[in-house]
């Protein structure tokens, strides 16, 4: 096992350490602060089934690492865990419930920064637009269940005690299922960028193959896990009780409107059936569980008036929410400055563009008017913010044939190696894509472009279907797919100058 690669890993751990200590108050800190379940209880039921959801259902949220750039080198990777994990971590020294995946956003735009990468802004700004809608639903569903459930409580006429039970025992439930997604959607963010370099080796026990992607999201849930027992209750106090004194009846209502909001935008079977139905269809992006969590609580406040709101603690909390990801961001370029210029560490690879005859064909045949792009004709740009301005001065092209254009002139050095394949996530792909795969074996591709026609054309399973709604879940997974097979067939790059 190389130790660099354990040394590198150290980040993810931070950040899974990080990520336990501030976001298990998403989950339980309703139930804590309301004193209805003891903290210890928790973090025990917390940590188990976060480890459960990272381990057998963390394999999509890893793959699916967004597109608002490419870490190609390891200790820029390393760096932007870093930056993200420090980031988290001041955040719960103030007791302030942040995001990891904003801090992870941030940490990605300091790394295209530093880099010179282009920062896809349509996918920033549809997360961004998340962040704000996000809240905002989980307090109008707290409100509306807490007016619902009180309604029914009143007409059912509970002993006071049996009601106490069934609260404690929902609590506990809502609790479980909210650390089990969790674990899923969040391993993405602790480890995602590692597994390509998986120090693991797959094995069998009992018949059981266990994968290295296993093994890797089972020590990043581990880490979880120690934060949540080592440093969340302060977290969980802030959220159960210094945002606004909640009744037991409450704490439940603000767990349940939490998961509706996640399950809203993380449904893959919803969209499928809004679109079905000609409906307008929620986009599939991670959205932050303490954002939901405190506007569900500021939801059941307004329903009473807003008197009970610590608006002071509210403001903090906002606040906090705005400056994750630009303190991570400027964290990531200072820190990969350093790394670069002190320790001599590849925290990025340069990376090549060309407009060369096959490609202009390509973006022809995609609708793209090549002729406007003949001044770059076979001219090697390196770094993505230079091709785009050279770009630019050439052609006056709409957003999103801007967009192609750039993808298709990235130089990628592609080859299906054999040697690779015993280490291929095989449980993320179905059997007839790693087949076609088989039969590239040996190949080289220059663009991804090219690789993805090359298996477009041996089976439908790796060939994006019409651009309409109801395929749009179908097509989103098979991006996400090609991308995890680009960056694993991916040759290694010569580090800049």
């Amino acid at each position: 096992m190389d130790i660099a690669i354990l040394i590198f890993l150290s980040s993810g751990l931070f950040l899974g350490w990080s990520l336990g200590a501030n976001d298990a108050a998403n989950v339980f800190g309703t139930a804590v602060g309301s004193r209805m379940i003891r903290f210890t209880t928790a973090a025990l039921i917390c940590s188990v089934f976060i480890i459960l959801g990272a381990v057998f259902s963390g394999a999509g949220a890893a793959h699916g690492l967004g597109e608002l750039g490419t870490l190609n080198a390891l200790p820029g990777a390393f760096m932007a865990a870093f930056s993200a994990a420090l980031t988290v971590y001041w955040m719960t020294l103030a007791r302030l419930p942040v995001s990891t995946t904003h801090a992870v956003v941030g940490a990605i735009i300091g790394w295209n920064w530093f880099s010179g990468s282009v920062t896809d802004l349509s996918a920033l700004s549809t997360i961004m637009s998340t962040w704000i809608a996000s809240p905002i639903l989980a307090g109008v569903f707290g409100a509306l269940l807490y007016k619902l459930t009180v309604w029914v409580l009143n007409r059912a006429k509970l002993h006071l005690l049996r009601l106490d039970s069934y609260t404690r025992i929902g609590l506990i439930l809502a609790g479980a299922f909210g650390s089990y997604t969790l674990g899923a959607n969040n391993i993405g963010n602790v480890m995602g960028v590692f597994v390509n370099s998986s120090p693991f080796t797959d094995f069998t026990v009992a018949g059981v193959t266990i994968t290295s992607v296993e093994q890797l999201f089972l020590v990043g849930a581990i880490a979880i896990g120690v934060g949540v027992f080592t440093y969340s209750k302060g977290v969980m106090m802030m959220v159960g009780d210094g945002l606004m004194p909640l009744s037991p009846v409450a704490a439940w209502v603000v767990v349940i409107a939490q998961s509706i909001v996640l399950f809203l935008f993380s449904s893959i079977t919803l969209e499928h059936f809004l679109a079905s139905q000609s409906l307008p269809t929620i986009p599939l992006i991670p959205v932050s569980s303490s954002q939901a969590v405190v506007g569900a609580v500021v939801g059941i406040g307004l329903l009473h008036g807003g008197k009970g709101i610590r608006w002071k603690a509210l403001g903090s909390i906002a606040s906090g929410w705005v400056t994750t990801p630009i303190i991570s961001a400027l964290i990531c370029f200072v820190m990969l400055f350093v790394l670069q210029n002190v320790f001599n560490q590849t925290v990025y690879y340069e990376v090549r563009y060309q407009l060369s005859a096959p490609v202009l064909a390509h973006l022809e045949q995609e609708g793209v008017p090549a002729a406007e792009l003949s001044p770059l004709r076979d001219r090697e740009i390196v770094g993505g913010l230079r091709f785009r301005n050279r770009l630019r001065e050439v052609a006056h092209l709409p957003p999103e044939q801007e967009d192609k254009v750039i993808a298709a002139a990235e130089i990628h050095s592609l080859l299906i190696d054999a040697s690779k394949f015993p280490k291929l996530d095989k449980a993320y792909l179905s059997l007839e894509q790693v087949r076609a795969l088989e039969q590239l074996q040996g190949r080289a591709f220059e663009h991804r472009w090219q690789l993805y026609d090359a298996l477009a054309s041996l089976t439908p399973a790796w060939r994006k279907l019409e651009n309409t709604k109801i395929n749009k879940p179908f097509n989103k997974l098979l991006g996400q797919q090609l991308d995890y097979i680009f960056s694993y067939f991916e040759v290694s790059q010569v580090a800049p100058e």
